[in-house]
């Protein structure tokens, strides 16, 4: 067995054994530096930029070896090592990577239903430009956010939070579930007791809980589907875009008067504290002004 079958196998074991489970720090593949591609493993021959697969692709969406290739490929796709309109003969991807054509098969499926390939008769499977990718998808989303165009996906991410998340807080607080407010008060406490305790991934998934449930909260249906877009910006973030990536006090605060005001039925106060929760980014701010004191 070749050392990356080992590893995609070893891979595939530690997926199914849940240990790498939502909200995990290492979950993401691009987590280092780009110096590590020296050891990659490389195809032979003409095609060799095929094989530098890079950094390990943990945490991919689907199971086991297929879940694995999608992630290989996927990645390779995004990163530019696989150029757009570049032929993928499934043969030399079945024999490179020692999986059978089922596997090969089925994973391509998944990555042209995300728009990175497309399958022809008399053409083959090539790589579409950007332009054709679903760039709402989570996967191609994570992708890009750890690879070489991290500065735009970042940036991006957060404009589009100043979009859907300040519009969900002031619909939200029209709508009186008490439970569901019950549940955001809830999320501020365990986020609280998180930070206090130097518990990281507990944060997160609170502060996650918190978004996803503040949007379903709006009921505005077509915001609940751009909901994916918030969950992967909470968890890619790397750097200072939003109060969210740093747990501390004041990020606590500022969930804490979302709660408050939507408890309230305060749609106004609601929206202003959300925006004051989504920190400017330094490139966010040509195109949405920072929150004014009240």
């Amino acid at each position: 067995m070749s050392t990356l079958a080992h590893t995609m196998m070893t891979a595939a074991r530690s997926a199914d054994s849940g240990l790498a489970g939502p909200g995990e720090l290492d979950r993401y593949p691009y987590t280092g530096s780009t110096g590590d591609r020296a050891g990659a493993p490389v195809w032979d021959g003409p095609d060799q930029d095929l094989g530098r697969v890079g950094r390990r692709a943990a945490g991919g969406r689907g199971r086991g070896l297929h879940g694995q290739l999608v992630q290989q490929l996927g990645q390779m796709i995004v990163s530019g090592d696989l150029g757009a309109d570049r032929p993928l003969v499934p043969e030399e991807i079945g024999q490179r990577f020692e999986v059978s054509r089922t596997v090969v098969r089925e994973s391509l499926r998944v990555l042209e239903a995300k728009g990175l390939v497309s399958a022809r008769p008399n053409v083959g499977t090539r790589v579409r430009p950007v332009s054709d990718w679903n760039l709402l998808d989570p996967d191609i989303i994570e992708w890009r956010a750890f690879g070489p165009q991290r500065d735009d996906q970042r940036r991006e991410l957060s404009e589009m939070r100043w979009t859907i998340e300040p519009l969900a807080a002031r619909l939200a607080a029209g709508h009186g579930r008490e439970d569901v407010q019950q549940r955001l008060v809830d999320m501020v406490e365990i986020m609280g007791h998180a930070h206090a305790q130097g518990d990281s991934i507990t944060f997160s998934r609170a502060d996650a809980e918190f978004h996803s449930l503040l949007i379903q909260l709006a009921g505005n249906r077509m915001l609940e589907h751009l909901a994916g877009i918030v969950s992967a910006a909470l968890h890619v973030s790397g750097g200072p875009v939003t109060g969210c990536d740093r747990p501390n006090e004041t990020a606590i605060a500022h969930h804490a008067r979302i709660a408050d005001a939507l408890a309230a039925g305060d749609s106004s106060g609601a929206e202003a504290a959300m925006r004051h929760l989504l920190l400017v980014h330094p490139e966010v701010e040509r195109v949405v002004p920072a929150p004014r004191e009240h």
